[in-house]
């Protein structure tokens, strides 16, 4: 940029005069230029709200695949005290009487008494059975007997052995607690003294063939369902009745409980109106996005785009479509949801729950049906739009380079600009320089004539 003194011929503000019109040619090229980057920006911003509305009603749609939810059962229990029971989908519809005669439990064992918890056991080796899996703890000439208990609960190769100390008073003793219940899963201990010996040290405290070393005895747990006595090492029961699970809480010999397993209608309505729920959620989402406001006079970003219609036009195909069942060509319709003047769905309640009394296993093909049913249609075609590397995606990293080349605009715009500026600022110091010479000659002008003879200056 020209270091010439601006304004010296002719008074001018030259350096305002050349902000003045580069801001002026610069202004409008900055206004497109932001108006496209908001413009851009905004739709790359409603392109992952379209997407994640998307993702969410096709999520919503996976229950709805699942066969088990038509199909599943349910199970009743009118006195939840004694026990609570879960069905799978093999369980059988019907009920079942079923009493709960003894719960399962683990054996309890007890160490000699001691009367110092932190005095020296004696040195040796523990091995800690249960079923057919065992494991060793080696116990040092200081170690006591908390520090055995510490041992046993943090050793990586415990199979199934918990060990507390129960304090009675003046002495103490080491309790080991199976960690699973019923008769197959005692604890055998062997002690064994680093020199051999026996009765005396760790062989004494931890002999378990005494009389009163046994506090608690495994029990395995009990049952009796319509008259026939079932047992089980667990108080959690599984297939007891074909598909049903019983966990057991409370024994009482003379408590008979009926328990009934029947179709889940509910979670079948349940996931049907979560269905309606997120299209009509998804539908607000697109009818904000695609909107005309008449009082504004303002599009939304998506109104009038083809992509979004398209989404709309699949949506709708789906929604209209029959899908074939084996008795028949259904559509949503026929389990009473419908479609509204706006584009929304409403159910109808009475035809939905008549649908699911007297037409639950079309229902679950016309939903569930692999590759040909409701949700593998409407899932096939929306994933097209939202799928890694789809339309969604492909539209936003074309939205990406637009705004990119803007940026590029704008670093191109800069060096117009400068270069604008440059060629304005030596034009005007020249126009000022040219002006100055001139008044300079003009100067020596009047200085000559005023020097002649008989010349007067004019007032």
């Amino acid at each position: 940029m020209s270091i010439a003194l601006q304004g010296q011929g002719t008074g001018l503000d030259i350096g305002g005069i050349v902000s003045s019109l580069v801001g002026a040619e610069r202004g409008p090229k900055d206004a497109r230029l932001n108006q496209s980057e908001a413009r851009f920006t905004a739709e790359i911003s409603a392109i992952g709200s379209l997407k994640s509305a998307i993702t969410t009603f096709t999520d919503s749609l996976e229950k709805l695949e699942d066969i088990e939810t038509f199909l599943g059962n349910k199970v009743s229990v009118p006195d939840k005290d004694y026990f609570t029971a879960k069905a799978d989908e093999n369980a059988v519809a019907g009920s079942y009487n079923v009493t709960v005669n003894q719960l399962a439990q683990s054996q309890k064992l007890g160490t000699e008494d001691v009367a110092d918890i932190t005095a020296p056991v004696g040195e040796g080796t523990l091995n800690f059975k249960v079923g057919d899996e065992d494991f060793d703890i080696n116990v040092s000439a200081e170690d006591s007997l908390q520090d055995v208990m510490r041992a046993i609960n943090d050793s990586d190769d415990n199979v199934g052995v918990t060990a507390t100390i129960i304090n009675s008073g003046s002495t103490s003793k080491l309790v080991l607690t199976s960690d699973k219940t019923g008769t197959d899963n005692t604890i055998d201990v062997t002690a064994t003294n680093a020199d051999g010996t026996t009765g005396s040290g760790l062989n004494s405290t931890f002999d378990m063939s005494r009389s009163d070393a046994e506090l608690q005895p495994p029990v395995n747990a009990e049952v009796v369902v319509d008259g026939l006595v079932i047992t089980s090492q667990s108080n959690e029961m599984e297939n007891v009745i074909t598909g049903i699970t019983l966990d057991l809480k409370k024994a009482d010999t003379e408590e008979s409980i009926t328990i009934k397993v029947e179709p889940d209608k509910e979670k079948a309505k349940k996931e049907v109106e979560e269905f309606v729920e997120a299209y009509n959620s998804l539908m607000s989402t697109i009818d904000g996005l695609t909107s005309f406001n008449a009082d504004t006079n303002q599009s939304s970003i998506f109104q009038g785009d083809s992509m979004v219609r398209g989404i709309e036009s699949q949506l709708r195909s789906s929604i209209s479509s029959g899908f074939s069942t084996e008795d028949d060509e259904l559509r949503l319709a026929e389990f009473g949801i419908s479609t509204t003047r706006d584009g929304t769905l409403e159910i109808d309640d009475d035809k939905l729950d008549d649908a699911l009394d007297n037409n639950l296993s079309d229902m679950s093909e016309f939903f569930a049906a692999e590759d040909t049913g409701f949700v593998a249609d409407i899932t096939a075609k929306m994933e097209v739009y939202t799928q890694t590397g789809g339309i969604l995606d492909s539209r936003d990293e074309s939205v990406d380079r637009q705004v990119s080349r803007i940026q590029d605009d704008r670093d191109a715009l800069n060096l117009r600009m400068v270069s604008y500026e440059q060629r304005l600022t030596k034009q005007y110091n020249a126009m000022d320089a040219a002006v100055a010479e001139l008044n300079g000659q003009l100067g020596q002008i009047q200085s000559a004539l005023s020097s002649l003879p008989g010349f007067t200056r004019n007032q």
